[in-house]
């Protein structure tokens, strides 16, 4: 296979997997509330909207929030605004929501907070705004906080955009976002869908000739987006999403431009595809692959050492545990002692270029993590990688449930290694950390 269809598989890995599913949720909770609000038995979706990612068909495999908002009548506006100042009809309207579609599912879930109501299915949660769908196409919906108050939300040009840019460009927009998702999944850390597909939008209206490509353009296209990224200022405040134009917030101290450099730097070191013998081929596919993660695949002409054969029939990947959907940030280290000397902690000696020895006592912990609930609300699994010939007789790769947030090992081999650690909830992993552990060969 060339690199073309290398990225043609890539983008087709990723097509969600939950449409289906999500499709006959959004249909019975459409149906429930148009009985209740319309007293209509119709088994159409009339006054429901799907909007978030997979409204703007940006969703990638292991989506795990369906957003959808329900346009209720206007004269339900008035009942729950009248409740007056200090009586927070909003979150009145948000209980009543909750207990019509509680009736509906009474074996699952529900909560009813903040501007949504929240259904927790198996592999995924649906997110909920009662809205009120007002003249400019724009939705009021209700926010609890701070004693209640009304907030606008303007989706639908955001959708409109999105599926105009897709058609545009031969879903080369879509395919963007899409890895753009993967990207941000297997590295760990938050970058908003709404935040992703407005930076696509504005780098392919800025960079025209990547409207119209094909396969074989992909390796530079993700180069440019990658350098446009980084290039990005992190002390912005906001950005405008495309279509409506509102403010999409850096909630992350622009982390998402940090890693994208790092993701450029990694694709700089390759020249272009084209000019490749056979056996440099194998370098840009395993490149890829620690940017966009195991779904890029691995190049057919890679020539197998006995540990490659072993290593790949034993190793695992939490994507083959759970859903991956990361939300939110997870950060890990390790404290490294030897019998009469002070710990160190190893991402300081990794700053430092200091390289592990052999023998030396390990102990991985969770240092912070922004999980509403904090981590014991997870599911905590961690996965151990020895890379090398040395690592033959122990090879190990596998995702294990410890619902610890330490992990301890010793360095019994020589080369490169790395631990990684995995949040998971209600079924998807919703953050991730991965620490290097070099082991000298002295």
């Amino acid at each position: 296979m060339s690199l073309a269809n290398d990225f043609q598989v890539f983008v087709e890995r990723l097509i969600p997997d939950k449409l289906e599913e999500m499709n006959t949720t959004i249909g019975e909770i459409a149906k429930k509330l148009n009985k209740e609000y319309y007293n209509l038995d119709k088994e159409d979706k009339e006054h429901m909207y799907v909007v978030g990612s997979v409204g703007r068909g940006t969703a990638i495999k292991g989506v795990s929030d369906l957003d959808l908002i329900f346009d209720l009548p206007e004269d339900t506006y008035k009942k729950f605004d009248g409740y007056g100042e200090n009586s927070n009809g909003q979150s009145a309207l948000l209980q009543e929501v909750k207990n019509i579609l509680k009736t509906r599912y009474p074996k699952t879930d529900i909560s009813g907070d903040g501007q949504v109501v929240v259904i927790e299915f198996t592999n995924y949660k649906v997110e909920l705004v009662p809205g009120f769908r007002q003249k400019d196409d724009s939705f009021k919906y209700p926010n609890t906080h701070n004693g209640g108050s009304w907030k606008k939300t303007d989706p639908l040009p955001e959708i409109e955009a999105s599926k105009k840019m897709a058609e545009e460009t031969n879903d080369i927009f879509t395919h963007i976002c899409n890895m753009l998702r993967a990207w941000k999944n297997n590295i760990g850390f938050k970058f908003g869908g709404l935040l992703i597909d407005s930076l696509v939008y504005k780098f392919l209206n800025e960079n025209e000739e990547y409207k119209d490509i094909d396969y074989v353009d992909y390796f530079n296209m993700a180069k440019a987006v990658f350098e446009f990224l980084k290039g990005l200022d992190k002390e912005q405040t906001y950005w405008y999403a495309l279509g409506s134009n509102q403010q999409v917030y850096n909630c992350d101290n622009g982390k998402f431009i940090t890693k994208a450099n790092k993701a450029y730097n990694i694709i700089s070191l390759v020249t272009k595809w084209a000019n490749f013998r056979k056996e440099d081929e194998i370098d840009i596919n395993e490149r890829l692959g620690e940017i966009f993660g195991k779904e890029f695949p691995e190049n057919e002409y890679l020539l197998e050492s006995e540990y490659t054969v072993v290593a790949r029939r034993t190793e695992q990947f939490i994507n083959q545990i759970c859903s991956v959907d990361i939300k939110f940030n997870l950060k890990i280290d390790c404290e490294v002692t030897q019998d009469g000397y002070r710990p160190f902690y190893l991402r300081y000696m990794l700053r430092h270029g200091i390289l592990l020895k052999k023998n030396k006592s390990l102990k991985f912990e969770i240092q912070g993590s922004d999980v509403p609930g904090g981590v014991d609300s997870c599911d905590i699994y961690w996965k151990v990688r020895n890379v090398g010939d040395e690592a033959l007789r122990l090879i190990r790769g596998q995702v294990i449930k410890t619902n610890s947030d330490i992990h301890r090992e010793r360095t019994s081999f020589r080369g490169a290694h790395y631990v990684e650690c995995y949040l998971v909830k209600n079924g998807v992993c919703i953050a991730r950390d991965k620490i290097e552990v070099p082991i000298s060969e002295s």
